[in-house]
């Protein structure tokens, strides 16, 4: 029997070594990099650092999702259902947008869903960090400024199209009045005002700040408001948005994994231990890079260089594109509904309860 070797750290979710590096770590350090780095604000992507950001770590924390469900016989006997359920509804939910209402609508849908989907991210770490240092007041101003920090520069970029990035495709978010700007930018100061407040308050009350989720908290709002607030650059919202998302989901991912295979054998445990983490990471990898090559191939015909010059399809019907770009989007779409579920403090994933003990 492999010894269980995890540590409690009160106030944080593994350790604060592990937490700083990879829960806290990615936006702070992306959102520090754009600001003393210029070659990080330019206009277009290089193909290396799209293949290092958008496959690499993008695409490919999407697909780390597998672990967590269908390579894992446990997840895949307690929810058959969902698990087989979720990807056909995707897909078939898809098929009927893009006819009904066109690529663009089914674009903007996709786009909405995964604002949510990073959005809600953030929002759960910080509930897990108050949930990890037994909070039990200020839940409310929590609340408000977790989602502040993100609401506020996504408000911002409404009301600036169009922009120098989109989230996947030009036209995808729709336009607010400018007007509107300063009213959000008014309910954003107000709230980390309230919320610094009430932080400083409860420490010179004599308790323990919660350093976790204050600075998860301030890493969010740092890197939402470089990469999409203070710069308007493809370069600086590609490596905060991606950074600050996936390395966190992977690392989490990961941990739990090692927490759940720790008593087993196989590849899949094997890929789940500290020598085993490039075999993680290469699965990962060769998946997104074999999904990005279907895109390229059949649908945006963009990075041919990387993936051998590949194009099957240059000119693909629209009854076809309605059925494959759908379909090319499974994974994704899978992926945000299924973390609905399997990051679920509520009894519903007792692996996750162990590698994540309530402070009492």
């Amino acid at each position: 029997m492999a010894k269980d070797d995890t540590k409690r750290h009160p106030g944080w979710l593994l350790s604060p070594a592990f937490d700083l590096t990879w829960i806290v770590g990615p936006p702070a350090l992306s959102a520090a990099a754009v600001l003393a780095w210029p070659a990080l604000r330019g206009e277009n992507l290089p193909a290396w650092g799209w293949l290092t950001l958008v496959v690499g770590v993008d695409v490919a924390h999407v697909w780390s999702t597998l672990f967590r469900t269908y390579l894992d016989p446990q997840e895949r006997k307690r929810r058959p259902s969902l698990l087989l359920n979720i990807p056909l509804a995707a897909w078939a939910a898809g098929v009927l947008l893009y006819r009904a209402g066109g690529p663009g609508l089914f674009w903007r849908v996709l786009a909405y869903l995964a604002v949510f989907h990073f959005v809600r991210q953030q929002f759960g770490f910080a509930m897990l960090y108050r949930r990890a240092a037994g909070e039990r007041d200020g839940l409310a101003l929590d609340k408000a400024a977790i989602y502040a920090v993100m609401l506020y520069p996504l408000a911002v970029w409404h009301t600036r199209l169009p922009r120098a990035f989109e989230w996947f495709m030009p036209g995808d978010f729709v336009a607010l009045p400018a007007s509107l700007a300063p009213a959000a930018r008014f309910a954003y100061a107000a709230v980390i005002t309230a919320w610094t407040l009430k932080e400083v308050r409860s420490w010179r009350q004599g308790n323990r700040p919660n350093l976790g989720k204050i600075l998860l908290i301030l890493a969010t709002a740092a890197s939402w408001y470089v990469g999409i607030v203070l710069f308007d650059s493809d370069v600086a919202f590609t490596v905060t948005n991606v950074l600050a998302h996936g390395l966190p989901y992977f690392a989490l991912v990961w941990a739990h994994g090692r927490k759940r295979w720790a008593n087993e054998s196989g590849w899949v445990a094997a890929v789940h231990c500290p020598a085993g983490i490039a075999g993680f990471l290469l699965v990962l990898l060769a998946l997104a890079y074999c999904e990005e090559a279907l895109w390229d191939a059949f649908i945006w015909h963009e990075h041919g260089r990387l993936f051998g010059g590949l194009m099957l399809a240059p000119d693909l019907p629209k009854a076809i594109a309605s059925l494959l770009v759908p379909l090319l989007t499974v994974p994704q779409a899978t992926h945000y509904a299924l973390d609905a579920w399997i990051w679920r403090l509520d009894g519903s994933n007792p692996t996750l309860e162990r590698l994540l003990p309530k402070s009492s």
